[in-house]
């Protein structure tokens, strides 16, 4: 068998009386359509708290998240979850899986096939390939930024018509008035103070306003329209 298996990925299974409904009004991006899809759990202030990819299994919804991360979204989605008659809880019979010889990935095609399976042996090579696109995800890369500078909206991470979700408002401001000053940026080298930062890849990640984009920094073709939108304003 292929070594295909993302080991720092975990499931989250939704599951009960309308899933989709429930999370369709929590997260950034729609999930009462065609999945998968990559949608934000963001703070009231539109911060982000939490990524991930959603699946649909039947009537249940898998979450396709940070494993570290996996037991806290557990709990705060639980938070708001109130009497519904829903069970949130991590599945632990499937795994994620990833090959590059695909183009599928809800947020960039590039980034390769994904698909959910039984667990298998460990993938390689998913890391630097995910930032060579210079795609992040997980709280170490996106935590506490607002969803907007993480390239959400170049990346499909967001929809501004389905209606409400948490953070929505400010969000949708940024949007609408064109104020994301500042982006994620991966560099080609170790900086000091990034908020990532991974040696052995020789690569960082750095949150920087667009008018300072660090030496080094790889602007892939998905990114490179809005940064130079704004460094034109």
């Amino acid at each position: 068998m292929a070594a295909t298996t993302l080991t720092d990925r975990a499931l989250v299974r939704l599951s009960g009386e309308d899933v989709r409904a429930f999370l369709n009004g929590l997260v950034t991006q729609d999930v009462a359509g065609a999945l998968p899809v990559w949608a934000g759990l963001l703070t009231p202030q539109g911060k982000c708290l939490f990524d991930f990819i959603v699946w649909a299994d039947s009537d249940d919804l898998l979450l396709d998240c940070e494993a570290a991360a996996a037991d806290d979204l557990v709990k705060r989605l639980a938070i708001y979850r109130l009497r519904r008659p829903i069970t949130i809880a991590r599945e632990e019979h499937l795994a994620v899986h990833w090959s590059p010889d695909g183009a599928d990935d809800p947020r960039f095609a590039a980034l390769g096939r994904r698909w959910l399976a039984p667990p298998g042996e460990s993938a390689s090579g998913w890391l630097e390939h995910r930032l060579r696109l210079g795609v992040a995800e997980g709280r170490a890369e996106l935590g506490d930024l607002l969803w907007l500078e993480c390239n959400a909206a170049e990346l499909n991470g967001v929809s501004f018509t389905k209606g409400c979700f948490v953070g929505q408002e400010n969000t949708a401001r940024m949007n609408w008035r064109a104020k994301v000053n500042r982006r994620l940026f991966v560099v080609e080298a170790e900086v000091p103070g990034a908020r990532a930062t991974y040696p052995d890849l020789g690569l960082s990640l750095v949150h920087a306003r667009v008018e300072a984009i660090p030496a080094g920094a790889l602007i892939p073709a998905w990114l490179a329209p809005a940064v130079a939108s704004a460094t034109a304003r």
